[in-house]
């Protein structure tokens, strides 16, 4: 996959859609988990997944870069497109699949490493610098556009583990962006932090999405409205609505978008 460079949100629309979902089926064994899911995922925009717990999104999050992979007697049937090119087919790397489709999860994870090793992983496995002066630009452009560098340049040879919980997302989020993807995929990524530091994690999705295409599933119904230009429903392994996140919120098209936006169930 050669996916083309960097733009402005400004510009989202007039740029393809990063994922087209056609018809998706996913299974865990004998059980049905999503059901014929069709959605699009705009360029160089938020899209929030919303639902009540265990409704599917998490597990369609990880069908757009193939977590679900390493599920034991996972199948799927239906075709995700990224950029036009189904990520199925059997000549893609899943490798460098996941190298263009990040992934930030629930609970941070830095790995057992110094905070420059945490960003410089991905970069070092993919080949992706000259010399160690341009490694040490993308370790400083990275933790930079995760909105973390000024508080740890003079400490990077420290263990990534020794940050606070949302200094470690950030870092995270900028080990992510190390090797210049086109989407980030966020599971809950603020669920683990306190508010002061959720804001900040915000804050950083506004604003790069100027520059990536990011799709985050959350619980938090307020943070799918503050952070999502787009935002789609899961009830029970379908998709029940999807559009502009303020028609969702304020105008829903099916009665049971608007019974959970609500709060009548969920």
């Amino acid at each position: 996959m050669n996916i083309s460079g960097e733009s402005s949100r400004q510009h989202s629309a007039h740029l393809p859609d990063s994922f087209t979902v056609e018809d998706l089926h996913l299974y865990y064994g004998e059980k049905q988990v999503l059901f014929g899911i069709n959605l699009t995922i705009p360029d160089r925009q938020v899209t929030a997944l919303i639902g009540p717990s265990g409704c599917g999104k998490s597990s369609f999050l990880r069908c757009l870069n193939r977590m679900n992979d390493t599920i034991p007697d996972m199948s799927r049937k239906g075709r995700v497109l990224l950029r036009g090119e189904d990520i199925y087919d059997k000549d893609v790397d899943v490798v460098s699949l996941r190298a263009q489709v990040g992934m930030v999860f629930q609970k941070p994870t830095p790995f057992p490493k110094s905070i420059y090793e945490n960003v410089a992983y991905g970069p070092r496995i993919h080949n992706l610098f000259k010399d160690k002066t341009h490694l040490d630009e993308i370790v400083h452009k990275s933790l930079s556009r995760a909105g973390l560098l000024d508080e740890v340049k003079d400490r990077l040879d420290q263990p990534g583990t020794s940050l606070s919980g949302g200094q470690q997302q950030r870092l995270c989020i900028a080990r992510a962006i190390a090797v210049n993807p086109k989407v980030i995929l966020m599971d809950e990524p603020c669920s683990a932090l306190d508010p002061i530091a959720t804001a900040r994690v915000e804050e950083l999705i506004d604003e790069l999405s100027a520059r990536y295409t990011i799709v985050i599933v959350t619980h938090s119904l307020h943070q799918a409205a503050r952070v999502s230009e787009k935002t789609a429903f899961f009830h029970m392994g379908h998709l029940i609505e999807a559009g502009p996140t303020p028609e969702v919120f304020t105008a829903p098209q099916h009665e049971k978008t608007q019974e959970y936006i609500t709060g009548r169930f969920g």
